[in-house]
């Protein structure tokens, strides 16, 4: 069962390094900068929720087994994936295709994410960053919700970026292929106040990419000794189906966007 919108604030809110803080409709919120480029973080409280895709939803990968998983710990979940301003901000180049500095970082391997990780935390240590872990993402890709998308049970192109030749449903109107990563709060966010959880780019997780351990339901991880990182959401160029809440892919030189955790 999913949880509802948390609306209680964490310990030690806000951090002392917050350039901003405040509650709005979505919840609890604080912004940090890096390099002089700020990034909004949400709170994300812990709870139970439905992990992976049921036996009857359209363009179900086989690696979506469906269990109950509970987050016992509540974590703080960047708002959007990072920018190319961000990035390049702390890092000095910018290794995305498609330049714009809001626009979220599309070419971006799993090293050069962990390279800015290293390097935010150095800078600043009161409020250190990680990827999030795969069953984060996906919890709080899904918002409370256990349709396909965390809005409902098909997605337009006014509300994803994704290849618009290709709608989730045969009776979906075809939509817009706009063929590049759009800026990061162009399109609505979930009820969570997540932006561009679906579509625009893959997101890299921390996880290693393997099979679901149907035993494995508190606090889950990937298994240790996988070569394949695993990315999360969709992109640009995929079909709609590719950027439900449950969709998963692997690679190892597969490059992305990502989008920062901070918390236990």
């Amino acid at each position: 069962m999913a949880t509802d919108l948390p609306i209680s604030a964490p310990d030690a809110f806000p951090n002392p390094c917050a350039e901003d803080y405040g509650r709005d409709r979505y919840g609890i919120w604080q912004t940090v900068e890096a390099a002089g480029v700020g990034q909004t973080f949400r709170w994300i409280a812990p709870g139970r929720f439905t992990m992976g895709s049921p036996a009857e939803e359209m363009g179900r990968g086989d690696n979506e087994l469906q269990r109950e998983i509970t987050l016992t710990s509540g974590f703080w979940l960047a708002d959007t994936a990072c920018t190319q301003a961000l990035f390049t901000a702390l890092m000095g180049y910018n290794p995305s295709e498609f330049k714009m500095a809001e626009r979220p970082v599309d070419r971006g391997s799993f090293d050069a994410a962990d390279g800015f990780l290293k390097l935010w935390n150095k800078q600043n240590p009161e409020f250190t960053v990680r990827l999030p872990r795969e069953a984060e993402w996906e919890y709080a890709c899904r918002a409370g919700t256990t349709t396909p998308f965390s809005f409902g049970e098909t997605v337009t192109t006014d509300q994803v970026n994704f290849d618009g030749a290709q709608p989730y449903l045969d009776t979906d109107p075809k939509g817009i292929s706009r063929d590049r990563p759009m800026p990061v709060k162009r399109l609505p966010a979930n009820s969570w106040g997540l932006y561009g959880m679906h579509g625009n780019v893959w997101e890299w997780c921390v996880d290693r990419y393997g099979a679901y351990d149907p035993e494995n339901i508190m606090n889950p991880q990937g298994p240790a000794a996988s070569p394949l990182g695993v990315l999360r959401g969709g992109s640009f160029l995929d079909k709609a189906r590719l950027c439900r809440s449950a969709s998963r892919r692997h690679g190892i030189w597969l490059s992305g966007g990502f989008r920062l955790a901070s918390g236990p």
